[in-house]
Parts: C-alpha cells; structure tokens; sequence
C-alpha cells in the first residue's frame, strides 16, 4: 500500500531545529513502513522543494494543497506525533474516503 505519514511540522509556531526533529520522526515512521513492504510518503518531503524553487513565499501556497492532494493519492494513513491542524486535514480525507487511518506502526498491516 502506499501510506501517507502525517504528523506535526509548524505547529506551535515550531522553529527550525523543531521542525527538523519532526521531520526526522516522520521519515522514521516512513522507513518502518517500507520495511513492512509499503511505500512511504511524506506531504513535507514531497512540499518542502517545491517551497524551496519558488524563491518565495510560497509555503501557504504549496503545502497544505500538495500535502491534501497526495492524500488522496494513498491508501492510508499513518498519524504521528502530537497536535497538528495539518496533519488532521489530511487523516480527515482517510476517515471521509473509509480508507485505513493507524495511529502505531502495529496497526499497520505487513504486505502479503
């Protein structure tokens, strides 16, 4: 399957060194899932470079459009972490789609 990782990444107003840890936690979680077979994918990962061509302020425009759009590109979802609006958004398409939401990587099932 391939599984989307959501989790927090400016929420709270985090700074760099924050937002890097929690990127670090999400490319964690995305290496478990594909040690179990499936094909991470991470809506910063795939936004942030985007973000970074513009040479501008583009971060509103990019990321929470590209994060949603690749959510409805999966087939599930993996939630990590702690409190996030984003990350909400884009488990809130699984649940409305009826697609697999996990909240451990135990939920998730191993590829025949």
């Amino acid at each position: 399957m391939w599984i989307m990782v959501a989790g927090p990444y400016t929420s709270g107003d985090a700074d760099e060194a924050t937002r890097a840890v929690r990127v670090a936690e999400m490319n964690r979680a995305a290496l478990a899932l594909f040690r179990l077979g499936h094909v991470p994918v991470i809506g910063v990962n795939m936004a942030l470079p985007v973000i970074e061509a513009a040479e501008c302020d583009a971060f509103d425009e990019v990321m929470m459009p590209l994060s949603l759009a690749l959510a409805e590109r999966c087939d599930a979802v993996l939630r990590i972490g702690g409190p996030s609006a984003g990350a909400d958004a884009e488990v809130a398409r699984f649940t409305a789609a009826g697609k697999l939401v996990c909240h451990t990587i135990e939920e998730v099932p191993a590829c025949p």
